[in-house]
């Protein structure tokens, strides 16, 4: 067996062991479909690897990437392509994407991939044609607006992160079909796939945390959710767009001052912290951040390591601010005049997450209304629109998109914003 035949096995077999890969159909596109050859710059034990390969860049921010393979497995499970559907991607990369959905669709169905950039267009049709896919149809064009040509369609797939969903993605999908993308919901990036109904709106099926590149052109996000604090390279990642100045001026007690700490439930693994617990609470509480910093050693060394550098839940309030650490025991630490009672606000969000059975991502529910498809269309001003229990729903708008969230296990999902 040769050495990318290898690489590929040994790949695939994790992510079935994993639970990634759980259909037949996926797991024969993943193990027939190369994806060496659309990384013809790697070698193919690198290719393989799991982890997301950047392609383009623009000032020095990563506009393109190649997935990670085991978020495009979650995906297109997800996704629940069958032989013989029309599909559309939105967002081209290097075009593996596409042709493991030609693979799934067969010679009866057909893939439309779309890229705002004319060199990735180019570059995913010269990858298909050296993997011998040649049932894709490569498009340069803005995919905010979807391709009309083709429509309509069973599947719509984005590879990119969006903070609302634009009416032409549902109008060219057809009654019954699914849209998938990687939507900002208060600030946390979740891949979420929506089935039509006759009505126009839409109903999730299926939610996992995730974190792409953002979508450009006419789709492109308004405002920024991150910021970085003045001095230490501390970035914040907010709940709703546009980080205030006075959010920023509280945190940057918790990168320099020393607090007063308070035990805290603890959260469990990484994936509690951020996919459970920091989703629950930037649902209930809007002055929700998540803070990333450099590692080494400084004011702020306790905060929580991530993939070796630091980072915590932060909640602001007035004049102060609380930070949850999770090493080397959960924590609360409190800055500042009015940290008390922000460290209060975060108690009573922790003691909420673990009453309702610590649920996280997977467990979401929701359902969109979007303007100029639905008669009903979403109205009323963007941001907070008051919290209610899961089984009433709570109200986001979503960048003109109307959001009703609950939470399967029966907790709390009050209302705010997206990244």
């Amino acid at each position: 067996m040769s050495t990318d035949s290898t690489a590929r096995a040994r790949l695939v077999a994790d992510l079935v062991q994993e639970g990634r890969v759980r259909s037949p159909r996926v797991r024969a596109a993943l193990e027939e479909v190369p994806r060496h050859l659309f990384l013809p710059e790697l070698d193919p034990v690198t290719a393989y690897a799991d982890e997301a390969v950047p392609i383009k860049s623009d000032g020095g921010v990563t506009v393109s990437s190649v997935s990670q393979p085991s978020m495009v497995a979650i995906m297109l499970e997800q996704l629940d392509v069958a032989a013989g559907h029309h599909v559309l991607e939105i967002g081209a990369g290097a075009g593996w994407n596409a042709g493991l959905l030609a693979h799934l669709v067969g010679p009866d169905g057909a893939v439309t991939t779309v890229d705002i950039d004319a060199d990735l267009v180019a570059g995913a049709r010269a990858n298909l044609d050296a993997a011998g896919l040649d049932g894709v149809v490569t498009v340069t064009a803005d995919g905010a607006v979807g391709h009309p040509p083709s429509a309509p369609y069973d599947r719509i797939e984005l590879t990119v992160g969006s903070t609302g969903i634009r009416p032409e993605w549902v109008a060219q999908l057809a009654p019954g079909g699914r849209l998938l993308l990687p939507l900002t919901v208060r600030g946390s990036q979740l891949s979420i796939a929506f089935t039509r109904t006759e009505a126009g709106r839409l109903t999730s099926t299926s939610v996992r945390s995730c974190a792409f590149v953002r979508l450009r052109g006419a789709g492109a996000a308004p405002g920024a959710e991150e910021a970085v604090l003045p001095g230490g390279g501390w970035t914040v990642q907010a709940a709703v767009p546009q980080v205030d100045p006075a959010t920023l001026r509280s945190l940057e007690r918790a990168v320099r001052e020393p607090g007063t700490d308070r035990p805290s439930p603890a959260p469990g693994s990484v994936s509690d912290l951020w996919d459970g617990l920091g989703l629950w609470c930037a649902l209930a509480d809007p002055a929700v951040v998540r803070l990333f910093g450099p590692a080494g050693p400084g004011p702020a060394a306790a905060l929580f390591p991530v993939a070796g550098a630091r980072a915590g839940l932060g909640l602001t309030g007035d004049d102060g601010c609380a930070v949850l650490l999770a090493e080397p025991a959960a924590t609360i630490r409190a800055f500042g005049p009015g940290g008390d009672a922000a460290a209060d606000r975060f108690a009573a969000l922790v003691d909420g997450w673990l009453a309702a059975g610590s649920p996280h991502a997977a467990d979401l529910r929701i359902d969109a209304v979007v303007p100029g498809v639905a008669g009903d269309a979403a109205r009323g001003s963007a941001g907070n629109t008051g919290a209610g229990p899961a089984g009433d729903g709570a109200i986001i708008d979503s960048a003109g998109t109307r959001l009703t969230v609950s939470w399967a296990s029966g907790g709390t999902a009050p209302s705010r914003d997206t990244a």
